[in-house]
């Protein structure tokens, strides 16, 4: 089986996601995990997909040829990784800046940890005078690493950055 990382990208519109899914299913593709958003009236996703070898050419014409999307299909690294390491769930919440993302991203970097997975949006807060960021980063620690170290060092950024775990 060959494994696929694909991405589409174009103007949102209802049946989107069956669309999709058919052209999967019927070019004998076995759709494994995705990661689907709605923004700003566009469509954005990443699929990973599975395929026979022998129907790679005919799932890879008929997702390209579907109409008004921008699709690239890559792929995928499936290289044994080495033993798993600890990963935790994030929430957090803080105003809204611009860099925010680029502050956290570094932090978690210097500690040696990798997001894995981020899921971010700004919300309205009328009663604060300014909008608050909010986001759920899945973020893979080094070997040995405590999770509050991570934690400690983020909301050391600024007060008003508050860090929580979730269950995974």
């Amino acid at each position: 089986m060959k494994q696929l990382v694909i991405t589409i990208l174009g103007k949102d519109r209802p049946g989107l996601v069956e669309d999709i899914s058919s052209v999967v299913l019927k070019n004998h593709g076995n759709w494994l995990c995705s990661n689907l958003s709605h923004l700003l009236g566009h469509f954005a996703g990443i699929i990973q997909l599975e395929v026979a070898e022998e129907h790679f050419q005919e799932l890879q014409n008929a997702l390209t040829a579907l109409p008004k999307l921008e699709v690239r299909i890559e792929a995928g690294n499936t290289e044994i990784e080495p033993s798993p390491r600890e990963q935790i769930n994030l929430v957090i919440t803080g105003n809204d800046r611009p860099g925010i993302v680029q502050e956290l991203a570094s932090v978690i970097r210097h500690k040696g940890a990798s997001i894995t997975h981020l899921n971010s949006r700004q919300q309205s807060a009328p009663n604060w005078g300014v909008p608050i960021f909010s986001a759920v980063a899945t973020v893979t620690l080094p070997n040995g690493m405590d999770k509050d170290e991570v934690i400690d060092a983020l909301e050391s950024i600024t007060s008003d950055l508050i860090v929580d775990t979730e269950e995974a």
